[in-house]
């Protein structure tokens, strides 16, 4: 963990705790190591309350589109863990490096859903999950780690931020599939208790 990294994580907590009564839950739940992080996709902010949380003991990275990486914006992109990835193309660059970043004890921060969740009358289309961060995890032999997040989608009213960190997704009994069907059944699970996470936020 870099400089700005530290310094971004600490300023963080504090801003979260002061302006939006932040909470975390079940970080004991997390593993040592390297591992996947999946969430719902509510908000662009949502990597802020996902990652704060656990930023002093975890180097938490995101991957972000290559279009970010321009200076000076990338000097601070790459402060605060963000490595590139091409959105357009099967970038195996990209796969490669987030392998890499999990065998060195990083966490890899995802949203399966791949764009934020609609509101009001659209919200009765469910958004696709795709199954990267499972076929991520498997390909790294890490644990594929859950964890739900509401408030981010109404920031303007300085919603209470709630976060929650799920065990790890059951994997060891898909060694037998192929790599699609593995990543598929384990997406499935993933995102089964996501949903689970974020209604046990809800509900309290």
């Amino acid at each position: 963990m870099n400089p700005i990294y530290r310094f971004n994580g600490a300023v963080s907590r504090l801003v979260l705790r002061v302006f939006f009564r932040y909470e975390a839950r079940g970080i004991e739940n997390l593993p040592e190591g390297g591992f996947v992080l999946a969430a719902g996709h509510h908000s662009n902010f949502d990597p802020w309350p996902l990652g704060t949380a656990i930023s002093d003991r975890h180097f938490v990275r995101f991957m972000a589109k290559s279009e970010l990486f321009w200076w000076p914006l990338s000097f601070f992109m790459r402060g605060m863990g963000a490595f590139m990835v091409r959105r357009d193309e099967n970038d195996r660059e990209a796969l490669s490096t987030a392998w890499r970043l999990l065998r060195e004890g990083n966490v890899i921060a995802m949203f399966p859903e791949g764009t934020k969740r609609t509101k009001g009358l659209l919200r009765r289309r469910k958004v696709k999950a795709h199954p990267g961060a499972a076929r991520i995890a498997l390909g790294a032999g890490v644990p594929l780690v859950p964890a739900g997040i509401t408030g981010t989608d109404r920031l303007s009213r300085l919603p209470k931020l709630k976060v929650a960190y799920g065990a790890p997704v059951p994997v060891d009994d898909l060694a037998g599939l192929g790599r699609r069907e593995a990543a598929r059944v384990a997406t499935e699970r993933l995102m089964l208790r996501i949903y689970e996470l974020e209604a046990s936020l809800s509900s309290v």
